[in-house]
């Protein structure tokens, strides 16, 4: 983490030859915004005098109410490698602040800075190793997204097989000049799907990375022709895309997840950890998946988790505890997919964790076969429970959770309830191709 003043920012701007400085956020599905300003307003943009309109942003603001400040976070400053001199181009991502000074109740980021105060109240502070999936795929002549991918690959695979190999070492180098410290890269088990795992971070800076890895990783792919998506499941018959979320709490230089005593290597802390987002993982699971089509991700055989359930020996349950030292002790929740928002997302696991620590909350037994093989009566008799089947069935579930109305707030938890309803409801009357398919000359 970088501690930057805003002499800092001028002077490597100079430096730099920047002549663009983009001003990000984040709106509350999201989707990275922007406000390009140049040089000449770096210095207002600097003292926190940036406006712009809250209304053209989607669940931000009534028109009324419009006006919003962008506050840059110095410490996020980033030179884009794709945009490289004369004239080049940097970002500074920002919180969102009322008129009067005050922090926006509809910014993610500070939703996200809240749960982390609480956190840091309760003497921790969340460390996160997120793992994006994404796919690639061929642009048609006008450049929009086809369905056809590069391979046939599988895991691990590499060229010529994986011909998204160049692609994804240059999205790798891109990231490095960005800062990011990159753990591997690799082919992932669905064809044309590829994983780049980055160096856990504190959970503020984890989620800035998310949204900046998942912009860099799209610019790159367009460079190559190119189209990346983190579409949860754009081909029907083969695996979606997850983000995986691996977390750990810290209370000061020590793990407070490590145990050198448990056989599983987790302390009493780790486990309240996972009881807490057990007990609150349907309803969170409307932002962790919040599309449509994260549900045709989450069904069985296709290496996403259906279940509610955690284990230290195998992959089909929601909470898995990867095999590791003492000093890297975490958990891995393997339901969220790359559509979800960041900021939200590790806000409300941090959030439904914490709970799970503050009363003590016993975690049900682990679940160590394969879930996906056991019969209806044998989950039954083991308390396991299913994640919802579909996102009407998701926001039905949220909105019942007391610990997401008190994390999201009144207004992007009305916002966001009243979106999705729309974008459920829009689905449910739409005809589909496979409709069509099977009913039309039939009937």
């Amino acid at each position: 983490m970088f501690n930057y003043t805003k002499d800092d920012i001028l002077k490597m701007v100079a430096d730099n030859d920047v002549r663009f400085i983009r001003l990000q956020f984040t709106d509350i599905f999201g989707t990275l915004k922007n406000v390009a300003i140049t040089t000449s307003q770096l210095e207002k943009a600097l003292d926190n005098k940036c406006m712009f309109d809250g209304s053209s942003i989607e669940g931000f603001v009534r028109i009324e109410e419009s006006d919003m400040l962008l506050r840059p976070d110095l410490n996020t400053f980033c030179l884009f490698p794709w945009r490289p001199g004369p004239n080049r181009v940097a970002r500074l991502i920002c919180d969102v602040y009322t008129p009067s000074g005050k922090p926006f109740d509809g910014s993610p980021r500070e939703i996200l800075r809240r749960v982390i105060a609480e956190c840091a109240s309760m003497g921790y502070s969340l460390n996160v190793g997120p793992e994006l999936e994404f796919f690639l795929f061929y642009t048609d002549e006008e450049g929009g997204p086809t369905l056809k991918t590069l391979d046939n690959g599988g895991y691990f695979d590499m060229g010529p097989i994986d011909l998204g190999e160049n692609a994804r070492r240059d999205m790798v180098l891109t990231l490095e000049e960005m800062g990011f410290e990159i753990e591997a890269s690799h082919h992932e088990c669905a064809r044309g799907q590829h994983e780049i795992d980055f160096k856990y971070s504190e959970a503020l800076e984890a989620a800035d990375r998310m949204m900046t890895f998942k912009l860099a990783v799209k610019t790159v792919a367009h460079r190559h022709g190119l189209h990346a998506t983190f579409m949860p499941k754009p081909i029907f018959g083969i695996a979606g895309s997850g983000m995986h979320l691996n977390m750990s709490l810290s209370n000061g230089k020590k793990n407070a997840f490590a145990s050198s005593t448990d056989k599983n290597g987790l302390s009493p802390i780790a486990y309240h950890f996972i009881a807490g987002i057990m007990k609150h993982i349907k309803g969170i699971t409307a932002v962790t998946n919040q599309l449509v089509n994260s549900y045709k991700r989450l069904v069985p055989e296709y290496e996403a988790p259906v279940y509610i359930a955690w284990s230290a020996h195998n992959r089909s349950p929601l909470i898995r505890v990867p095999a590791a030292d003492e000093h890297a002790a975490r958990v891995e929740l393997r339901s969220p997919d790359p559509s979800a928002n960041p900021y939200l997302s590790l806000a409300l696991v941090l959030a439904a964790g914490l709970e799970g620590i503050r009363e003590k909350v016993e975690p049900p037994a682990p679940v160590d076969g394969n879930i996906y093989e056991m019969s209806p009566a044998e989950r039954k008799r083991k308390r396991v429970e299913s994640l919802p089947g579909d996102l009407r069935e998701a926001i039905e579930e949220m909105k019942k959770d007391k610990l997401i109305h008190a994390v999201l707030g009144k207004h992007i938890f009305e916002k966001y309830v009243e979106a999705k309803e729309l974008e459920w409801l829009e689905y449910k009357t739409k005809v589909s191709q496979w409709e069509i398919d099977n009913y039309l000359s039939k009937y």
